[in-house]
């Protein structure tokens, strides 16, 4: 049986791991401090933090959140948005990058623009933090609703290779857009799961 680890800044990412691989045994570690305390940058105690934690873990980890996945990267951790980005670069440009927090925007391109390397991602970035309060009510069936909604209309007007869905708590959106677009709808989760069983 495959064990993984998974860093997860909210409870609700530990079952969509357990949904995704039910047959793996998955740690979890769900710590909401770390993206409470990383949304005006990361600093050095919580660097350690993360460093110690992926010590500590027994076996590969896999970290969920993207805005700590560049110092859990560093520790030794494979980012949850790092393959979902490779697939990204094999399809092809231009890339819609939907995501909702600020703290996401900038790791995520940085990310993308990594995957393609020398090639042009032609990327446009689609803001939709009025919608992040709905996840944060738990309203996790509205929240993917609303993200597929905007992001439809974004399909409607412009071409594009994928939908990058930039955070993993965005996954369920793909779901309804994949039932009215032939456009690749990419969320990290189930490309990470994978990948990482793959290995």
């Amino acid at each position: 049986m495959t064990k993984l680890t998974l860093f997860h800044t909210a409870h609700v990412h530990a079952d969509t791991f357990n949904a995704l691989a039910p047959d793996a045994e998955l740690n979890h570690t769900v710590r909401e401090d770390w993206l409470a305390r990383a949304q005006d940058g990361i600093g050095k105690a919580l660097a350690t933090e993360v460093s110690a934690a992926k010590q500590a873990a027994d076996g590969p980890v896999l970290c969920s959140c993207t805005t700590i996945g560049e110092v859990a990267e560093q520790a030794g951790a494979t980012r949850i948005d790092w393959p979902m980005m490779q697939e990204a670069a094999r399809i092809g440009a231009p890339v819609l990058m939907a995501y909702c927090l600020d703290s996401t925007a900038r790791p995520s391109e940085a990310l993308l623009r990594r995957a393609y390397g020398d090639r042009d991602p032609q990327l446009t970035c689609l803001k939709l933090a009025q919608h992040w309060p709905l996840f944060e009510a738990g309203k996790s069936e509205d929240f993917a609703r609303a993200l597929a909604e905007d992001i439809k209309v974004e399909l409607d007007q412009s071409q594009f290779g994928c939908v990058v869905l930039a955070q993993a708590s965005m996954a369920g959106a793909a779901e309804v857009l994949r039932e009215v677009t032939d456009v690749p709808i990419l969320a990290s989760p189930e490309i990470a799961v994978r990948y990482l069983l793959a290995e």
